[in-house]
């Protein structure tokens, strides 16, 4: 393997892009709930000037992206190779891509709802990854000296993408039903079943969430069937229930469950929203847990 050029200033300059994206994520997430206020209030005028903070939030949340993807493609440049070999640029590439397949989505009228959801996730995942993932840039270790690490990993990404999306409309479908459900009179109950109201009918955030979910599922799939060729080529076996590749078929059983049950048993409404919920909590779990308290081949933290 010929040597490898890194870049720490670059690096840095990275860092920057990332911390300035974060600052006008806070913002884009900020105009967003103060647009489904007005969007909520019961006077007319500030109902008007809804839109026009919506296309504001829209505005400042691609300005974040650009500074976002900046930081990924500088991050990338600075250790000569793809950004994407350890918790901290798993993280940061991640989140870009989330977001990034949202605003695709965006001509979606009833996604736009989950606007402060993702803008607040991405937010979360940035904050964790500077704080407590960073590590400066570095060359590969051989296992992950493949043009594998750019197909697996690739693919992955999406695949946490499309879920992650569909976790946050499942979130919101609950959101939505609860505001429906619960009666009570407080002024605070009543200021947030307002709120709620805005959401798009329960069935269509459950059917987004379902074609999202099943995106992922597909993506996912592929990600499970790489891997293990990955694997043949880099330690001679296809599976070695090494604990990432456990993990990497557990969640692929979660939400094989949850499209069978939902196609095949009419598990529909919360049932579902939860199960969707609970996949994503696995792919959580497999990214920071899993990552940082388990040993194994896999385990790429970049962090020991």
């Amino acid at each position: 393997m010929k040597d490898v050029m890194l870049n720490p200033v670059l690096d840095r300059y990275s860092l920057v892009a990332i911390f300035a994206a974060m600052a006008i994520y806070t913002v884009a997430f900020l105009v967003f709930v103060w647009h489904l206020s007005r969007l909520s209030s019961t006077s007319k005028k500030m109902q008007k000037s809804a839109p026009k903070l919506e296309r504001s939030a829209l505005f400042i949340l691609i300005t974040a992206v650009l500074f976002h993807g900046a930081g990924v493609v500088m991050r990338g440049v600075a250790a000569s190779r793809v950004p994407w070999a350890n918790m901290y640029e798993f993280s940061i590439t991640g989140s870009f891509v989330i977001v990034a397949i949202f605003l695709f989505a965006w001509f979606v009228k009833e996604i736009r709802v989950i606007a402060v959801l993702v803008t607040g996730f991405a937010l979360l995942v940035l904050g964790a990854a500077t704080t407590n993932f960073y590590v400066q840039v570095k060359t590969l270790m051989p296992a992950l000296q493949s043009y594998w690490l750019v197909i697996h990993v690739t693919v992955a990404v999406l695949a946490t993408a499309f879920f992650n999306i569909a976790a946050a409309l499942a979130v919101a479908y609950l959101l939505r039903n609860w505001g429906r459900l619960k009666k009570s009179k407080a002024p605070a109950l009543q200021l947030v079943k307002r709120v709620l109201s805005v959401f798009p009918e329960s069935k269509k955030l459950e059917s987004l969430s379902y074609r999202f979910n099943m995106i992922g599922f597909i993506l996912w799939t592929f990600t499970l069937v790489a891997g293990a060729v990955w694997a043949e080529r880099a330690w001679h076996r296809y599976w070695g229930w090494d604990t990432k590749e456990v993990w990497t078929f557990i969640i692929w059983t979660i939400y094989a469950g949850y499209l069978h049950a939902t196609a095949t048993r009419g598990w529909t409404g919360a049932r579902a929203a939860w199960l969707s919920l609970v996949g994503f909590a696995a792919i959580l779990f497999n990214f920071t847990i899993v990552n940082l308290f388990f040993k194994g081949l896999h385990v790429y933290s970049g962090l020991k």
